[in-house]
């Protein structure tokens, strides 16, 4: 018994300096961290801030035709937004994903292929991340971070995975539900009056459904009459030094 404990301390101390040794040549914050709730992990759907700050952001998965419409718009306004572009959409849009990027907004990663990433296995999921990553990075020449999961299905075997190649996983507090295509006024009625806008909200929206490109311009007057200001999800959410809640809010560590 005596040669089993000091077996089982000698694990534990092997544990420990290999944790420590991680810690000190890695650095803490090499990858994203996620937060661990009830044994899941969750990604971010929000923020917890004083500051009365939204984020809007857009799924491209299809279509371009409203692409340009919706820079201009937002260039008028100066609103920096974050756009999430499947590979199929990058390889086929080649242009618009410069266009985004030369307009300063966040470009963000939606899979390759826009498929349930909850089925996938951990090296799938990596390769559905990774593969748009490489092609963003070639025509533009930046890294994106920000990767938000086709139809917001995750598991803890996508998080992990993500944050391994050094992303911040994405979700939303409020649905514009413009994909529904109730019209314009419906869009900007369920942003504007969502129950959950607030500090810190990221809001969901879709460059290629039918109306949102008549919706955005009152969007961000209603939003901006509210009080808020309208900013990229990068500058948004916390990169480091961060907890979770139980939604997914995110906040300072001891706030």
């Amino acid at each position: 018994m005596k040669h089993l404990f000091l077996s089982k301390a000698g694990i534990l101390a092997l544990c420990l300096t290999v944790v420590l040794v991680g810690t000190i040549f890695f650095g803490e914050d090499t990858v994203p961290a996620s937060a661990l709730v009830e044994s899941r992990r969750l990604p971010i759907y929000c923020v917890q801030t004083e500051a009365p700050k939204v984020s809007l952001s857009f799924d491209a998965a299809w279509g371009n035709e409203d692409t340009n419409d919706l820079l201009s718009i937002l260039a008028k306004h100066n609103i920096k937004t974050t756009f999430f572009m499947t590979g199929g959409w990058v390889e086929s849009y080649p242009e618009d994903v410069k266009a985004i990027s030369d307009a300063g907004h966040d470009l963000g990663n939606h899979s390759e292929n826009h498929k349930q990433m909850s089925q996938l296995s951990a090296e799938e999921c990596k390769d559905e991340i990774q593969k748009v990553h490489d092609k963003v990075k070639e025509l533009t020449g930046k890294d994106m971070f920000l990767f938000r999961p086709p139809y917001g299905d995750y598991n803890d075997t996508l998080i992990e995975a993500a944050n391994g190649l050094g992303y911040h996983v994405i979700q939303w507090d409020v649905d514009s539900l413009d994909w529904k295509d109730y019209g314009a006024d419906a869009i900007v009625s369920k942003v504007v009056d969502h129950p959950h806008l607030g500090n810190g909200s990221i809001i969901l929206m879709h460059n290629g459904a039918t109306y949102t490109k008549d919706a955005l311009e009152q969007v961000i007057t209603g939003l901006t009459d509210k009080g808020y200001e309208i900013v990229p999800i990068s500058e948004l959410i916390y990169t480091e030094n961060y907890e979770m809640d139980h939604e997914g809010r995110q906040f300072v560590n001891g706030s």
